[in-house]
């Protein structure tokens, strides 16, 4: 079965040839809307006709967990049962949403529970915008748009599904659509340079956020595997190349970890690594997931930033939401497959 969401307006209107024009615009907005076929004003004739080859619905809540501040994760069924977190979060500045672009993920960091499981699949570009179009659905009327922000954060490494991430940005970006404004979407990677090349060269106003958490390779080593593969200094490289694309400030994730990234050694080094790069370093405290790392306190976490900011490096400590609902990437997901298997 094909996914109606993989197409944009303009390729629906050269599948649905056959049909009144109108009838792909029709199809188009129960896409955004999060409709299924009942849920339409398309003549039962021709959804006979689409339902044989095509599914309009391809993802489905199967749960919500409120927390106390009001952040929602979501677990979200797919049309073949795998299932995908997103996250929503309420915000002064604008909701975000918080979304997977794999089911599972394959880069094994040791601190994150996505990859707990290992990577089952990609997740098409269509059940990306489904994914926003269901959450956005649920959190006020279908035809409004109920966030400002998307980061694409959750399950999975956005740029090692990256053609499905590309065709998503068209289609999430589409002013018939959700036409969100590209500065308002962030892409995290833990650092696939040859990708980070090729997506400057496209010139989207993305925000680019880059995992880090180690400030010396051996120390990456340890903890994300992806750095048997490139250097810390190669990542810079493709960095600087894409600020001087872009001309767009891209952001450090740094979690900090109990004597092993925490020290004020380490925010020294920091500082020269990101010393003459556009940048922000967003430090986060550690979602403990049964392994074996532990947490820095909130009160070593706030001194780390100080020191940051006292060597001249933009810094902030990421406020943390729905710690009471495992907010954390795949958390929740990885504690749903264990109670069901």
């Amino acid at each position: 079965m094909k996914i109606l969401s993989d197409y944009s307006l303009n390729e629906l209107y050269t599948l649905l040839a056959d049909f009144k024009k109108f009838r792909a615009k029709q199809i188009f907005d129960a896409i955004i809307q999060a409709k299924d076929y009942s849920e339409t004003n398309i003549p039962k004739k021709m959804i006979e006709i689409l339902k044989s080859e095509y599914i309009l619905k391809p993802i489905e809540i199967y749960k919500v967990l409120t927390s106390k501040d009001g952040t929602k994760k979501y677990l979200l069924k797919l049309h073949d049962d795998n299932i995908v977190e997103c996250v929503f979060l309420k915000q002064n500045y604008g909701n975000t949403i918080c979304m997977s672009t794999q089911v599972g993920c394959r880069m094994g960091c040791k601190f994150c529970a996505s990859t707990q499981n290992g990577l089952i699949r990609n997740l098409t570009a269509g059940e990306m915008l489904s994914t926003i179009s269901v959450v956005n659905a649920d959190n006020g009327k279908c035809t409004d748009r109920n966030f400002t922000n998307i980061v694409l954060m959750g399950s999975g490494e956005p740029f090692d599904n990256y053609d499905n991430v590309v065709k998503w940005l068209d289609l999430i970006t589409d002013e018939n659509g959700f036409n969100v404004s590209e500065r308002n979407i962030s892409i995290s990677t833990c650092g696939l340079v040859d990708k980070i090349y090729k997506f400057a060269d496209l010139k989207y106003n993305i925000t680019l956020c880059v995992s880090l958490h180690a400030t010396d390779d051996e120390m990456r080593k340890t903890i994300m595997p992806i750095a048997n593969r490139y250097t810390i200094n190669e990542i810079i490289d493709a960095l600087k190349y894409y600020v001087s694309k872009n001309n767009r400030r891209v952001v450090f994730e740094y979690c900090l970890i109990k004597d092993l990234n925490d020290s004020f050694d380490c925010a020294k080094s920091l500082s020269v690594l990101t010393k003459g790069l556009n940048c922000h370093i967003n430090v986060i405290c550690l979602n403990q997931n049964g392994g074996s790392l532990k947490a820095t306190t909130k009160k070593e976490a706030y001194a780390f930033v100080n020191k940051l900011n006292e060597l001249g490096v933009s810094a902030t400590l990421r406020r943390s939401q729905g710690s009471d609902i495992e907010g954390a990437c795949g958390m929740l997901r990885a504690k749903t497959l264990k109670e069901n298997n």
